[in-house]
């Protein structure tokens, strides 16, 4: 058997083994995606779930009227804003833990990473549920230490100018564990003897940081800042259960303002117009860290 026709075999065997996971993906994922975006052309709404005749194909005219929707603006300005603040301090807090863990100072490393994963792997609603109690404006634990150094008590998801750096807060909190694993890894790849020859030079702590330790986690917080961007883009839970977008629509989310447009107001081609949106984002943000990442390379 010629090495062509071995090579042949091998394929038609990995297809067949890999046959069940791409049908399942393009069934549950390719079509609902194809379909969602031809509702997005489309008056699809609650009266066309019993009849597909009512649906009409109405063009660009959704996406137009995103344009001209004054809450979806402002639901795209409270989701950049929050991935503008939560990211780059979810990424700095990680990397802190990181390099705490990873030194040789620290005892119980795997008590302290299981202590900072477990808000992860936590259920988010219960987390949510209990950082209301957390900012509660008289009974919180936060206002109550605010009231020992003589802070008046602040509401926190009661008011306009707080109620996002309070999800920001709970968010970094809750997902810092799983960015800190990662960087983790990323420190434990780092040869040990380039830190060694830094010391012989006389390189301090901030030094060997500076020259060693960002410059060989490039490529790891390119992709924490890929992973961290495209989830803090998709905000949700958070806002739905501590403040329900408010107050004053300060915490509505593009993700938010997409469910209640779909699964409130039912109007699925609008709300599909504006997940098609949120797609293009992701994908522009996505392409520009890989630019980032292709740079670096070179």
């Amino acid at each position: 058997m010629t090495k062509m026709n071995i090579n042949s075999e091998q394929s038609r065997i990995a297809l067949l083994f890999l046959s069940p996971a791409l049908l399942s993906i393009f069934v549950f994922f390719f079509i609902p995606v194809i379909a969602a975006f031809i509702i997005s052309f489309t008056d699809f709404d609650i009266y066309s779930l019993g009849d597909y005749s009512n649906i009409t194909f109405i063009g660009f005219k959704n996406y137009i009227r995103l344009f001209n929707d004054e809450l979806f603006w402002v639901s795209l300005k409270n989701t950049f804003l929050f991935v503008v603040m939560a990211g780059p301090l979810s990424i700095a807090v990680s990397l802190s833990a990181a390099i705490l863990l990873n030194s040789k100072i620290v005892k119980l490393k795997s008590l302290f990473r299981l202590s900072y994963f477990i808000p992860v792997v936590t259920t988010l609603v219960a987390v949510a549920i209990v950082w209301r109690f957390i900012y509660h404006p008289k009974f919180g634990i936060i206002n109550y230490v605010l009231g020992l150094i003589g802070i008046s008590p602040i509401d926190w998801l009661g008011d306009p100018n707080w109620a996002m750096p309070a999800i920001v807060l709970m968010a970094v909190w809750k997902n810092f564990g799983y960015n800190m694993i990662i960087f983790l890894a990323g420190l434990q790849n780092i040869p040990t003897h380039l830190y060694e020859a830094a010391e012989i030079e006389g390189a301090n702590s901030f030094q060997q940081f500076k020259s060693i330790t960002l410059p060989m986690l490039a490529p790891t917080t390119l992709f924490v800042g890929l992973i961290t961007m495209i989830g803090f883009f998709q905000l949700f839970a958070e806002p739905y259960i501590m403040t329900q977008g408010g107050p004053l629509n300060s915490t509505i989310s593009i993700v938010h303002y997409m469910y209640q447009e779909g699964f409130r107001w039912w109007n699925m081609g609008y709300s599909a117009s504006i997940a098609f949106i949120l797609f293009f984002i992701i994908f522009i943000g996505t392409l520009i860290q890989f630019k980032l990442k292709k740079n670096h390379t070179i």
